[in-house]
């Protein structure tokens, strides 16, 4: 079995966030599995020269873009012993910053043809090509109208992963003649509420369409969740399924991590204890062993919960015993409010501002509580991180923290769960792991039962196999 692996963007090579930590993962482990998975990419200017230092030219090609015809460089790169493909135009990838241009659906529409018209070119014919989010949504559309019958394309199947559905690839269907291409006897493929929108056409066209985590799959078949999209997804839904997301194990190892102050294992958290002791110092927190930590990682945004956190906060803080930790960026009402709380609770409160990586895992390893009360997530890193680090989760059971959070009252999970968007309900929850952290012996079954849950992506690629032999013998 082959796949092609189709993605905006993947670690070590360029990153924004969470799809660059699956595309440089899921095919590793893949690979492991032994299924033959190469992964193709744009060539940003943003890529660290060091590794384009490494990159093999293979063959340069002339791509269609509507009515014209644009260059394609077509490079090559081995990592973790995976094939990089990175597909080179300057006008469109020599620029700062991976997403945000003005021209994103010029330049992620040749991206896509690009894809299909290097196959020919390289050693490798995929049985599947596995695109990822709005940026790569045209390759099944473009697969489906252009190359499908094509003598040398047929028996190729195309999935679709949907990462956020709040990100869809939206334009004016002026774009139709100047950008995309499509004779006006198929547009109806892309066209949605009076606009081009690149993931609806990958939802008509790809033989799949996954999520990255089964509750995910069924919450954007609502209105409140799929902006939109809800129509199209149940009347397609027998193509739709999640698979959750796995973390890098390798890389998120308590035993190993050079980031933290001390390492442990679930052998030994005498480590973890020191990590706190260290950062409740480096926070300018009160040196006491005792106090429970509650930490936060996250955009400072209003859909991961900070509207609970902003409404709870000061009476989490003034009723119970507790250090309250939070390190992130984004709008100027949540920074603004932390920062104040920090001085209305000095030595118990801090608000740490920005993207900090080393900080953040000093906070997973030092911190006793993850606070994660999301209103959509459709799979979520940080609270597999924080339990690969010992540090307990505190989530609202959505998306993808449903599927990975277990709340522990029956003395089988693995954190602490809250159903409704409501500040009470979460403040409930945080007040059930603060009580259980007061059980000394039964919170270390916990950290440890949490230690040893299974993240990795070794799980997720059994699905993914299953999914691609499925559709392989349709």
């Amino acid at each position: 079995m082959k796949v092609l692996f189709v993605t905006s963007e993947a670690q070590p090579f360029a990153a924004s966030g969470g799809l660059a930590d699956v595309s440089g993962s899921l095919p590793q482990a893949l690979r492991r599995r032994l299924i033959g998975t190469r992964i193709v990419m744009p060539l940003y200017d943003e890529i660290p020269q060091n590794l384009k230092d490494e990159m093999r030219f293979i063959t340069s090609l002339s791509v269609p873009v509507a009515w014209r015809r644009q260059y394609c460089g077509v490079f090559e790169a081995r990592w973790g012993g995976v094939i990089y493909y990175f597909l080179d135009n300057q006008y469109y990838f020599k620029r700062s910053g991976l997403y945000g241009h003005y021209d994103d659906a010029e330049r992620f529409a040749f991206f896509s043809r690009a894809v299909l018209e290097m196959l020919p070119f390289i050693d490798f014919k995929p049985d599947i090509i596995h695109c990822n989010d709005w940026q790569t949504a045209l390759v099944p559309t473009y697969y489906s109208l252009f190359y499908g019958q094509n003598q040398w394309y047929q028996g190729i199947k195309t999935i679709f992963t949907i990462h956020n559905i709040q990100y869809q690839g939206k334009y004016g269907t002026e774009l139709y003649e100047e950008v995309v291409g499509i004779p006006q006897h198929q547009r109806s493929v892309l066209d949605w509420d009076g606009c081009i929108n690149f993931m609806k056409g990958a939802i008509e066209t790809a033989n799949r369409v996954t999520t990255v985590s089964p509750s995910y799959a069924w919450e954007i078949r609502d209105p409140w969740f799929s902006h939109g999209l809800d129509p199209i997804l149940n009347a397609r839904s027998w193509k739709l399924c999640g698979i959750l997301n796995g973390i890098d194990t390798d890389s998120y190892n308590p035993e190993t991590d050079i980031q933290i102050y001390n390492n442990f294992s679930v052998d030994d958290l005498s480590g973890k204890a020191e990590n706190k002791r260290k950062l409740q110092e480096r926070l300018a927190l009160e040196q006491n062993p005792d106090v429970p930590i509650i930490a936060m990682v996250t955009r400072l945004v209003s859909h991961k919960g900070l509207d609970l956190v902003k409404a709870a906060l000061d009476q989490m803080m003034r009723e119970e015993y507790i250090q309250f930790v939070i390190l992130g960026s984004g709008d100027w009402e949540y920074e603004s409010f932390f920062q104040s709380m920090q001085d209305r609770y000095p030595g118990r409160l801090c608000a740490c501002h920005g993207f900090i990586p080393e900080l953040s895992r000093k906070i997973y390893a030092g911190a006793d509580m993850f606070l994660m009360p999301s209103k959509a997530e459709p799979c979520g890193l940080s609270q597999m991180i924080a339990l690969r680090y010992g540090t307990i989760p505190i989530v609202r059971e959505v998306g993808g923290l449903r599927d990975s959070i277990q709340d522990s009252a029956n003395g089988d999970g693995n954190g602490f769960t809250f159903k409704n968007y409501d500040a009470m309900d979460m403040l409930g929850a945080v007040r059930r792991a603060i009580a259980g952290y007061w059980q000394r012996d039964g919170w270390n079954v916990l950290v440890k039962r949490a230690m040893t849950w299974d993240l990795s992506w070794n799980r997720s690629a059994g699905d993914y196999i299953n999914l691609y032999k499925t559709v392989i013998n349709e």
